[in-house]
């Protein structure tokens, strides 16, 4: 029973989880490994270098995660109104923010900081609706 009650959170936490991992490892692996890739010539070349890149273990997970997330999304919606769960997507963009400072190295600055309040201010009002 207690289970069933926290169910629809579990979706939806997993879908979070899975769509940031996604975006961090897609970036991650295509900043380091293709970073400043050339496109080649030839329709036949540019098709075997973009299924290099997307079956890249890396990038390929990545992908998986986002389909994965796409149907944890499907389940918190037979679990939770939309209203209610939508807004907690916005998560995401705060914890790919942090990840992507500490764990890439990108710069997060003063409004890039403000912007994440406001998101999760956002989140916590619009949640109490």
């Amino acid at each position: 029973m207690v289970l069933k009650n926290f169910l629809p959170y579990i979706f939806l936490t997993s879908t979070i989880v899975l769509s940031v991992y996604s975006q961090i490892m897609i970036k991650w692996r295509i900043s380091t490994h293709f970073h400043g890739l050339c496109l080649p010539t030839g329709l036949l070349n540019k098709f075997i270098l973009l299924l290099t890149i997307v079956f890249d273990p890396f990038i390929f997970s990545g992908l998986v995660a986002t389909f994965a997330s796409g149907l944890f999304w499907m389940a918190t919606m037979t679990k939770l109104d939309i209203s209610f769960a939508y807004p907690f997507t916005s998560l995401g963009f705060v914890f790919v923010l942090l990840f992507s400072a500490f764990l890439l190295g990108e710069s997060l600055n003063a409004y890039k900081i403000v912007g994440v309040l406001v998101i999760m201010l956002g989140i916590a009002i619009a949640s109490r609706g």
